[in-house]
């Protein structure tokens, strides 16, 4: 197993969730020397000033979330699903070279998608996001240096993409149309815009509205796991969740949400659209599933069937539904999502093992 790619990603999993915990390196389990993770520290902080959206705590936020996909348990259970031997993928002999065109919403978006390349036994041709293109070289080429067969398994490519097999890409609706140009004559999983949404009862916690918090500000909201509309049922008192999330607060002082806050706010109160504020976040009433940064949609229901019928309209656009009730997501796990969790409910992993 030492030199799989199983072994590697256990490997870096450890490293994810120390650098995510934000340990001393005493305290860390010091799968590096102590001059490596200082450059590891250092290096979140170069990330984060070249992408002001890419804050040291949302950094280490994903990098601790990531760290849960490297695991023994959640990796062995992984290959496992997919008859996957761990210690040589039943492809090895004849890998397929997949391109990964990554997204640069949330640090280290593409990281899944990566996962699933090299655990199947592909290689991995990499397109990063100009947002985002720091972490993943220097994690990877700290990977090499501990195992030196993972820098046969991938590359970075800086230019126009060329001789891959099949194509993975993550972008708006506008790339959607040029990844089907250009690369929709290939195997491909191309995918467009989502949101998640949030159902409120009425019968909640206080403490499960505050987690609920989570799922609506953690990365700014800027995730495809990012709660940006809310089913609130017509019993339950707006108030309680402004209550609940006023230790959010603090969200407004990062420059480029407050400028977003501002902009939505002046727009709406020009144009004499009704909104609720609480001076760092906008609450508008529509059934519009996705809502501009900064402000909340939400609408009211009357009925568990509302809700099935509001889900079964916008399916193709929502990503996670969270709610305390009816085997939904609970509130705050929405950005913790498990290696079985694919984005917009494609498996990628299946598609990758049925590659001819």
């Amino acid at each position: 197993m030492e030199n799989s790619p199983l072994s590697a990603f256990i490997h870096l999993g450890k490293l994810f969730q120390d650098l995510g915990n934000e340990l001393s390196y005493t305290e860390s389990s010091k799968t590096c020397s102590s001059i490596e993770y200082e450059n590891f520290n250092e290096l979140i902080l170069r990330q984060k000033n070249s992408n002001p959206w890419f804050t040291e705590i949302n950094i280490r936020k994903s990098l601790y979330s990531l760290s849960k996909f490297c695991k023994n348990e959640e990796l062995m259970a992984f290959v496992n699903a997919y008859k996957l031997s761990s210690y040589s993928s039943k492809k090895s002999s004849n890998p397929k070279t997949i391109a990964i065109i990554m997204a640069g919403n949330i640090p280290l978006v593409g990281f899944h998608d990566l996962l699933c390349v090299l655990l199947s036994g592909n290689n991995a041709l990499i397109k990063l996001s100009s947002d985002d293109q720091l972490l993943l070289p220097e994690f990877l080429n700290y990977l090499c240096s501990k195992y030196p067969f993972i820098k046969e398994k991938y590359s970075i490519s800086t230019s126009s993409l060329k001789n891959m097999d099949g194509v993975i890409a993550t972008g708006n609706d506008n790339s959607n149309l040029y990844f089907k140009k250009y690369f929709g004559h290939l195997p491909h999983i191309f995918r467009k815009n989502r949101t998640s949404i949030a159902v409120i009862c009425g019968s909640e916690t206080n403490a499960e509205l505050i987690s609920l918090g989570k799922d609506i500000f953690s990365y700014f909201g800027r995730g495809c796991r990012s709660v940006s509309h809310l089913l609130i049922h017509e019993s339950f008192e707006i108030n309680r969740f402004f209550e609940a999330i006023v230790h959010q607060g603090e969200i407004i002082n990062h420059n480029k949400y407050g400028n977003n806050y501002d902009y939505n706010r002046a727009v709406h109160l020009m144009n004499q659209i009704p909104i609720l504020d609480n001076n760092f976040v906008l609450l508008k009433e529509t059934e519009e599933l996705f809502s501009p940064l900064a402000m909340i949609h939400y609408h009211r229901y009357s009925s568990e069937n509302e809700i099935d019928s509001y889900v079964e309209s916008h399916k193709e656009s929502i990503q996670a539904i969270t709610g305390m009730h009816n085997n939904r997501i609970p509130f705050g796990a929405a950005q913790s999502p498990s290696i079985f969790d694919f984005a917009d409910d494609i498996d990628t992993m299946k598609w990758l093992v049925n590659l001819n």
